[in-house]
């Protein structure tokens, strides 16, 4: 393992959902030559070799995490927080799933969209 690789690394495990420029900027905080471009390898090799994996949060970049990180993701889409929540809720879905289509979910790789209760519960601003 590089020392640029071992950075990314570490950069995911302390962002924990990041985007490959939120890692980039925080490996750039330790060694300010490594890239976008090194960064974006270094998060293909890894998730080729299983230590990391990628999802989809909604628009716009992936988001990734480490690999032993298994919940469904939950993302506000007024604040752009995201919850997490235990892949066991969707086994009724998963096996729904299965039995009607043959597909096999992988709820580890899941983002559902919503409101999170802080913006739920907040004072709605009048114009």
């Amino acid at each position: 393992m590089t020392p640029q690789r071992q950075l990314v690394l570490d950069a995911v495990r302390e962002l924990g959902h990041a985007t490959p420029e939120q890692i980039c900027a925080q490996v750039q905080r330790a060694a300010p030559a490594v890239n976008i471009t090194t960064v974006y390898r270094t998060l293909d090799l890894m998730e080729r070799i299983g230590l990391v994996r990628h999802t989809h949060l909604g628009h716009g970049a992936p988001t990734y995490s480490e690999q032993e990180h298994q919940h469904v993701h939950l993302v506000c889409h007024s604040c752009g927080a995201v919850g997490e929540a235990p892949t066991d809720l969707m086994d009724d879905l998963a096996a729904r799933l299965r039995a009607e289509s043959g597909f096999e979910l992988d709820p580890s790789h899941v983002a559902l969209s919503g409101m999170c209760r802080a913006c739920q519960e907040a004072p709605e601003e009048t114009p």
